[in-house]
């Protein structure tokens, strides 16, 4: 009775513990973050302790964009956390920008497509141009060669 804690505390205690409780201590699923984790080709073996802390620190990761979004969007207004607040946040704050890649703004198919044509017209436009330039080569070449 030397004064020893229940619960989480150092090595093999904590791993004890969660092979019983972890369902409790974390909302994520530890078997999809560990098929996560092995699917890195440099990662051999998980330690219990380093699966169960990458997946509280996801989780709270996850909450913390969240509440920033939730606060800094318009949810207030909806009571409610879009989509739209969460890209709004990984494009205009420099901590989340890493994730503006993977939660884009939304737009609507129809402006897509005329995006995707004006990228076509310019690109054509660009061609144009360069064989323009091309052409005044071949004329500036056969002059010369003329003379």
């Amino acid at each position: 009775m030397g004064g020893e804690r229940p619960g989480p505390r150092r090595g093999g205690k904590m791993a004890a513990r969660l092979s019983g409780g972890e369902n409790r201590l974390v909302s994520l699923p530890l078997s999809r973050i560990r098929v996560i984790m092995k699917s890195s080709p440099e990662v051999s073996s998980i330690n219990q302790d380093a699966l169960f802390l990458t997946a509280k620190a996801t989780e709270l990761f996850v909450q913390y964009l969240a509440s920033y979004s939730y606060k800094h969007g318009r949810g207030k207004e909806k009571n409610a956390l879009t989509y739209s607040d969460l890209s709004h946040t990984a494009e205009e704050c420099e901590t989340f920008q890493f994730l503006a890649d993977i939660l884009p703004k939304k737009i609507l198919a129809s402006k897509y497509l005329k995006m995707l044509e004006k990228e076509k017209r310019d690109g054509e436009l660009g061609k144009c141009d360069e064989e323009d330039d091309d052409e005044d080569d071949d004329e500036a070449v056969d002059e010369a060669v003329g003379s």
